[in-house]
This record gives structure tokens, C-alpha cells and sequence, in this order.
């Protein structure tokens, strides 16, 4: 994917109350990378209503009351796709449902980890999204 400026991609933790987040095993699209859960914002869209959006479709579960907590310049994947993704990293503390695959195509395996210990591989989004978590900071270079 090729883009003369950079896109804006999702991210989506989620804790589970015990201290784990939800992660799940990517495939096809950034594959074999671990990561949270997210995508791509729409057109019109709020970072809000992109984070409901994409975990109903991923996991047919309802977050509630997402907070925007981060950004994160995901160069990495830059350097080894050449896709540029300026990514938002949202919170969400509440959800109903249960966690599910529903794209196989884009994820084979979910997760809670404990974000000190990130299954490997992991994609770079969503380590320098976690980073910013666990210091409380908006933003890591």
C-alpha cells in the first residue's frame, strides 16, 4: 500500500480487569504480528465511533466509552512496507460479548496477555501503543 501521506490507523486496548489486555494473531495484513485489536478510520468517522466500529466487526463485542490516550508514528512498518500509519490509541476499561474471531482471514488467535510480557512477534503499532500505556505517556518516539 502506497500513499503519498500518511494514513490513520486504530488501536484498541482492552483491559480485562485481572491486569491483561486483549491481543489477537494477525493474518494476511501484518501477518504474523501479535497486536491489539483496531483498523483503519473511515472517512467522517470519530476515533470514538471507529474503535466501536472496528471491535463489533473483529469481535462482535461492544466497548463502552472508549478514551483516546495516545499516538503512536509507526515508522517500522513504514521501513518494511512502505505503508506510513499515524495510529490512535483508544482505552476501553468496559465491553459486553464475548471476545470471538470474526474476520479469519485477518486474525487466527485472541489473547490476554499481560502487557509487560507481549506475545512475539509483535507488530509495531501496537508495542509503541502499549509502551505509551504502561508509562501514562501520549506519545513514544
Amino acid at each position: 500500500m502506497s500513499s503519498p501521506h500518511p494514513l490513520v490507523g486504530l488501536g484498541v486496548i482492552i483491559e480485562n480487569g485481572e491486569g491483561k489486555i486483549l491481543v489477537m494473531k494477525r493474518e494476511g495484513s501484518h501477518a504474523p504480528f501479535w497486536s491489539i485489536p483496531g483498523g483503519k478510520l473511515e472517512l467522517g468517522e470519530t476515533f470514538e465511533h471507529g474503535a466501536v466500529r472496528e471491535l463489533q466487526e473483529e469481535l462482535a463485542i461492544a466497548i463502552e466509552d472508549p478514551q483516546v490516550i495516545a499516538v503512536t508514528n509507526n515508522l517500522k512498518t513504514y521501513r518494511a512496507e512502505g505503508a506510513h500509519f499515524i495510529s490512535v490509541v483508544l482505552l476501553a476499561k468496559s465491553f459486553t460479548g464475548t471476545p470471538k474471531i470474526m474476520e479469519p482471514h485477518k486474525c487466527t488467535a485472541l489473547q490476554w496477555a499481560d502487557p509487560h510480557e507481549l506475545p512475539q512477534p509483535h507488530f509495531d503499532a501496537s508495542e509503541l501503543a502499549i509502551a505509551c500505556y504502561l508509562k501514562g505517556v501520549p506519545y513514544v518516539g
